[in-house]
């Protein structure tokens, strides 16, 4: 090959420019969903990931509804009425830390780094992650409810009701997922991130109006149970799926996930960007 042609190869002007073009730039959009699809196959090849948070909410429901639905509600049938809608939030919540943690095991093995130098939109791996995580919180509530219907309960909202409150569920769980993916970026270890994620949940479940009535707790514990979001949330939920649903519950709920998103979307953001 003469020196022009090499040239002009190189410059892109030859045959082998022209017969390989570059292929175009990802959008947004696309690039999200291939790190959607990432999180699907990393589900596929480790499912014992999700065996504990999808198995409490199961076994929480099952003890609850016959250890004690008679005692706190007359009978277990009373009690799962009120209780699976709780459950389904519980498990939803503690699915949702997913995205933490997966963040946190991606920038310690330093996969991030490698993400950092494609030419796609920025914040594709974290969104795409919190993308998977809306697939993994459906399948969560899906088995919730399942197990529900096998053992009695009985959605007096219909169809359309149960898909209400789990749509709703779900934008919480997005607001909530952008906590724990700060809490992946700020913390040294993936089980620095389940740990906190515990901590933080669990109290505000067992502090809320999922198991038992407020009414029942003292004055003090009644009051934050009150201005607790997850109340709010199983409020919501349980309307949505029994009717009538109470509208200022559930624009509190769409009020707080809408805060969460634009507090710590910048946040995450901002130390993706800077810290690694």
């Amino acid at each position: 090959m003469s020196a022009s042609s090499l040239a002009r190869t190189v410059s892109g002007s030859g045959p082998v420019s022209s017969r390989h073009p570059r292929p175009p730039r990802p959008t947004a959009s696309t690039a999200s969903l291939v790190f959607l699809w990432r999180g699907m196959v990393k589900v596929k090849h480790v499912p014992e990931q999700l065996f504990d948070v999808i198995m409490i909410p199961l076994l929480f429901t099952l003890m609850f509804t016959y250890l004690f639905g008679g005692a706190l509600a007359g009978s277990p049938s009373a009690y799962l009425r009120d209780l699976l809608p709780g459950t389904l939030v519980l498990s939803v919540l503690l699915v949702s830390v997913y995205t933490g943690v997966g963040l946190n095991a991606d920038v310690a093995t330093g996969v991030f780094d490698r993400f950092r130098s494609l030419p796609i939109w920025r914040p594709a791996p974290i969104v795409g992650a919190l993308l998977g995580d809306v697939v993994r919180n459906t399948l969560a509530a899906s088995l919730v409810i399942g197990l529900g219907l096998l053992i009695g309960f009985r959605p007096e909202g219909g169809l359309i009701g149960t898909v209400l409150a789990v749509a709703l569920l779900l934008v919480f769980a997005f607001g909530l997922g952008w906590i724990w993916s700060t809490l992946g970026l700020v913390l040294r270890s993936s089980s620095s991130v389940n740990t906190v994620s515990l901590v933080v949940v669990f109290p505000l479940s067992f502090t809320s109006n999922i198991f038992v009535e407020p009414s029942t707790m003292p004055t003090w514990l009644e009051w934050f149970v009150a201005v607790n979001p997850v109340s709010s949330l199983v409020t919501a939920v349980r309307g949505l799926m029994h009717g009538p649903a109470f509208g200022q519950h559930v624009a509190w709920v769409l009020v707080v996930a809408a805060a969460l998103v634009a507090t710590f979307a910048p946040l995450t953001m901002r130390l993706y960007r800077n810290k690694l």
